[in-house]
């Protein structure tokens, strides 16, 4: 599924996401969909989302 695509992210979803220290280094973390922050229906970096654990990030993968 295309995680720059807004539509195929829902809230509740478990994804992985890019943290903005961790974009040089490509590490991911794992988490729950709690509220998705991009406004636009698609982002060529990923969709900007809050996980449940409050962290802050752009998907990268949808499980």
């Amino acid at each position: 599924m295309d995680a720059a695509k807004r539509s195929n992210i829902k809230i509740g979803a478990t994804v992985m996401v890019v943290q903005k220290q961790d974009q040089k280094s490509g590490k991911l973390t794992e988490g729950i969909v709690k509220k998705i922050l991009t406004n636009s229906p698609e982002h060529h970096r990923g969709i900007k989302v809050m996980l449940e654990t409050g962290v802050v990030g752009r998907v990268q993968q949808i499980k």
